[in-house]
């Protein structure tokens, strides 16, 4: 099926799909970063780098409608924080956000399927009405003709090293005995083994990332030889035919934080290292009072890695090396093989500071924000797959309805 991208970032939801079998033709995107990495890795796909609340009915027919996708995917900001005009009415209220763009251009190509993709907390919003933001989304694709189901997915059953959920809605022009995937793997902690021996074991840190070269603060390239071969399953999926890494390079870390990385154990943050070592406040040489826990926490090799947020780079530090995670370290643990490359910056300074200084033509979005804002591919893969299913046995169910239709019995014949 022909699948078209919207708010595609750097195509990690596309890249699921076609890992499915199905075909990206097109993404639209307004982050110039993001659209060159989906350009390079998805380069028969046309990618429109566009603000979607801009482009015109017109403008989207003219892009797209000739593409004629089946499915058209996306991860539209549905809540206060991202909408696209704050003085539109309610900020919790998806009619004021982006998401009806999500609906209109559903409603301009007529897709078989439509996914969306948002953060669990999306089911608990209410807009200042007291109204449920998920019935408001449901009906609004019902209105189209889909039926719709959503659910929360978690990405380690699916095989992705991380404990992250998300939430999918799946619109779809025909009804579905299962919309979503069941699980596929498991985590031995609080799993009884006895009702899981049919799953695979989910990769952990460690079995996702320990064959990439260790690297020192400032050490390592944005193309550069493995240097060893994989140790597991999972490194040897991510590698495939592979025989270049690329975006594995750390971060410049002073002394002093290398020193402060070293003095942590596992599962231990910047709030649990020795007084001297704490942060000190911006120009000065005294430690600050604020201490945020979830910053540079050293991650447990043994398990799955917690949530990759777009800021990764500040929130965890390696299990065993002095630094935080590459973005390379970061993709594997999202399940992006290595082929994919992330092009732009590795990181940038805050946006604000840019809007201050008036730097534009950087304000876009680096590496690790493009990789921490994505899908990870293979529980994407896990979505496509199973919906594939449904459709194809929905499609194999009308056949035989017809088949037997046509079939007359004696009496007909005879008659």
């Amino acid at each position: 099926m022909r699948v078209l991208d919207l708010f595609a970032g750097a195509g990690g939801f596309s890249l699921g799909f076609h890992m499915a079998g199905h075909e990206v033709v097109g993404a639209l995107e307004t982050d110039a970063w993001a659209c060159d990495t989906f350009r390079f890795n998805h380069p028969e796909a046309l990618v429109w780098k566009q603000d979607i609340s801009k482009a015109s009915d017109a403008d989207i027919v003219e892009k797209y409608a000739d593409l004629s996708p089946d499915i058209i995917i996306g991860g539209p900001p549905c809540q206060g924080f991202s909408i696209a005009n704050r003085k539109a009415g309610d900020p919790k209220d998806p009619r004021n956000s982006l998401f009806k763009d999500f609906v209109r251009i559903g409603s301009l190509l007529r897709p078989q399927v439509m996914i969306m993709e948002n953060v669990p907390n999306l089911l608990t919003a209410k807009t200042a009405q007291g109204e449920q933001v998920i019935d408001i989304i449901c009906r609004a694709l019902e209105a189209l003709g889909f039926c719709v189901y959503w659910k929360v997915l978690q990405a380690k059953d699916f095989g992705v090293p991380q404990t992250r959920t998300r939430l999918f809605v799946v619109a779809s022009r025909t009804a579905l005995a299962q919309p979503f995937p069941e699980p596929t793997h498991r985590t031995n902690a609080g799993m009884d083994l006895f009702s899981a021996e049919d799953l695979l074991p989910c990769p952990t840190l460690w079995e996702a990332i320990s064959d990439l070269p260790p690297l020192e603060a400032g050490q390592g390239a944005e193309e550069q030889s493995y240097g060893g071969k994989a140790q597991t399953d999972y490194q040897r999926m991510m590698r495939g035919n592979t025989k270049t890494l690329y975006n594995h390079k750390a971060m410049n870390h002073s002394k002093r934080m290398v020193e402060r990385f070293a003095s942590m154990a596992c599962g231990q943050s910047v709030s649990d290292v020795p007084e001297h070592l704490r942060p000190r406040k911006r120009n000065s040489t005294e430690t600050s009072e604020k201490l945020y826990d979830q910053n540079n926490r050293r991650m447990h090799p043994d398990r799955p890695c917690n949530t990759v947020p777009a800021s990764f780079y500040a929130n965890f530090v390696h299990p065993f090396q002095h630094r935080n995670f590459t973005a390379r370290e970061g993709a594997r643990i999202q399940s992006f093989p290595d082929w994919f490359r992330f092009l732009g910056k590795p990181t940038v300074v805050s946006h604000m500071l840019l809007a201050r200084e008036g730097r534009t033509d950087e304000k876009y979005l680096c590496q690790y924000s493009q990789i921490g804002n994505a899908v990870p591919p293979l529980l994407a893969m896990a979505v496509a797959r199973n919906l594939q299913l449904q459709l194809q046995g929905e499609k194999n169910v009308r056949t035989r309805g017809q088949s037997r239709a046509k079939r007359k019995s004696p009496e007909q014949i005879s008659g």
